[in-house]
C-alpha cells in the first residue's frame, strides 16, 4: 500500500520515452557542438550540448511536470515554457555576436545555438524525426553552403575592406588608388591613420623602414573584380609594407 502510494505520487513523464528523448537531444546537440568545436568557434561542444539538453528538459517539464496539480478546474498550456525557451536563447545568442569595426562576428554561431535549442525542444516534444532532419540540415548549411556561396557571382555593390601600410613620402597612395581603378574597383571610403607599431618594418625588398614613416590606410572598395588579386597587385607596389583584405560585411563566427 505504501509503495503504491509512493508511485502514485510521482509525476508522470519520467519513463523510458522521456529518457530516450533526453538521450536523443544529448546526441544530436553533441554532433552539432563537435562541428563548432572542430571549427574552433566561441561556442563549442559543451555549449551546444548543454543548450540542446536543457531545452529538451524544459519542454518535458512543461509537458509533464505539472500533471500532479491538474484537475477539473486546473488547465495548463504545455507550450508556455517552449515560448520562454525561444526568448531566453535569444539572450545567449546576443552575447555571442560582436562587431569589430565594420565586421560582424559570431552571427552564425548564435544562429546555430538557437537551432540547437530547437533540436532539443523537438526531442523533448517527442518529434525525433524532425530533430534528425533539422540536425542534418545544419550540417548541410555549415559544410556545403560556404562552397556554394564562394562560387556565386560577386555583386559590384558588396563592399570589401583593404588595410594598406606603406612608407610615407613616396606618393604610394596615388599608385594604390590607380591600381584599384585598373582592377575594376571604386573606392567608396578612405581613412588614413598613422601607424602605431613600436617596432620597425620591412617592405617587399626587405628594406628596414622606421615605424614613424609607416602610414596605414583603410580603403572600402566596391567592384566585380577579385579582392585577393587586388591585394596581390597592391603588395607589389614599391613602398608597400603590408596589405590585408576582408569583406566589410563578413559573417564569421
Amino acid at each position: 500500500m505504501v509503495l503504491h502510494f509512493a508511485l502514485a505520487s510521482v509525476p508522470s513523464g519520467q519513463g523510458l520515452k522521456q529518457f530516450g528523448e533526453l538521450g536523443l537531444a544529448f546526441v544530436l546537440s553533441s554532433f552539432i557542438g563537435i562541428e563548432r568545436e572542430w571549427r574552433q568557434k566561441s561556442a563549442g561542444l559543451r555549449t551546444h550540448t548543454l543548450v540542446g539538453l536543457g531545452a529538451a528538459l524544459f519542454l518535458i517539464i512543461s509537458k509533464y511536470g505539472f500533471s500532479d496539480v491538474l484537475g477539473p478546474r486546473v488547465v495548463l498550456d504545455p507550450s508556455r515554457v517552449a515560448a520562454q525557451i525561444v526568448t531566453g536563447i535569444g539572450f545567449i545568442g546576443g552575447g555571442l555576436i560582436f562587431v569589430r569595426r565594420d565586421a560582424v562576428r559570431g552571427l552564425t554561431t548564435a544562429a546555430v545555438v538557437w537551432l540547437t535549442a530547437a533540436v532539443g525542444m523537438a526531442c523533448g516534444a517527442g518529434l525525433p524525426i524532425l530533430a534528425l532532419v533539422v540536425t542534418g540540415g545544419h550540417f548541410i548549411v555549415v559544410l556545403a553552403f560556404p562552397y556554394i556561396a564562394a562560387r556565386l557571382p560577386r555583386s559590384r555593390w558588396t563592399p570589401s575592406l583593404l588595410q594598406v601600410s606603406y612608407e610615407d613620402g613616396r606618393e604610394v597612395l596615388r599608385e594604390v588608388l590607380l591600381t584599384c581603378t585598373q582592377q575594376n574597383f571604386a573606392v567608396s571610403r578612405l581613412q588614413v591613420e598613422r601607424a602605431s607599431e613600436p617596432a620597425d618594418a620591412a617592405d617587399q625588398n626587405q628594406r628596414v623602414i622606421s615605424a614613424e614613416r609607416i602610414v596605414t590606410v583603410l580603403l572600402e572598395v566596391q567592384g566585380t573584380g577579385s579582392v585577393p588579386k587586388l591585394a596581390a597587385r597592391l603588395a607589389n607596389i614599391e613602398g608597400i609594407v603590408s596589405v590585408n583584405a576582408g569583406d566589410v560585411n563578413e559573417l564569421s563566427d
